[in-house]
């Protein structure tokens, strides 16, 4: 298995998010780490929990996953964590479904808060899936997981993630197969998503 650690340090205001299911990554990169290249599938990555525990993405092994950018403050924000709630109740049991969200603040600055805050704002929508600490999805400071799903599927015009919410589907063999834009309902992957159950 690649490790795709880099340089990790544990961000000074780190909050634990178990008591929601959420795990947390707290993430320093070395500038020029291209050991994402080496990666064959998102089981390849390792993050940080909120513990400063390695935890690898390889135990999502076997499920279909959703990968997506949030933030709290977007417009698109209340009908996604909508819909991204209701497909976690309805798939989750039935069919294995791991909806997996990553905050970024890249977007018009619209995930400014800390995770105690962010964790409190989506606390509302009785979100229950798996939330990661703040990273950049976009430049040279991206988070290894999204270039690789950005080099696995690239988006209109480019590979860059155009806004808040774009979101990737995951087979249960870690591959990237499909991409949606951010405007795209989590009501309309279920289509795409049987293909993979």
């Amino acid at each position: 298995m690649v490790t795709l650690m880099g340089s990790w340090r544990l961000h000074k205001f780190a909050v634990p998010l178990f008591t929601m299911g959420f795990a947390s990554v707290k993430l320093s990169l070395n500038m020029g780490n291209e050991d994402w290249k080496k990666a064959t599938s998102v089981y390849d990555f390792r993050v940080n929990d909120s513990k400063g525990e390695e935890v690898s993405l390889a135990k999502y092994r076997g499920h279909v996953l959703v990968i997506v950018n949030v933030a709290s403050q977007c417009g698109l924000t209340r009908d996604n964590y909508k819909e991204l709630v209701e497909l976690d109740e309805k798939y989750r049991e039935s069919k294995g479904l791991r909806i997996l969200a990553f905050p970024c603040n890249q977007f018009g600055g619209q995930e400014p808060g800390s995770n105690e805050e962010i964790c409190t704002f989506v606390s509302k929508f009785n979100a229950k899936f798996d939330f990661f600490d703040k990273v950049d999805v976009n430049g040279d400071n991206a988070h290894p997981l999204w270039k690789f799903l950005k080099d696995k599927k690239g988006g209109t015009l480019g590979s860059a993630i155009k806004w808040n919410f774009t979101k990737f589907i995951v087979d249960k063999n870690g591959q990237v197969v499909e991409r949606f834009a951010p405007t795209t309902s989590p009501h309309k992957l279920v289509s795409s998503l049987e293909k993979y159950w």
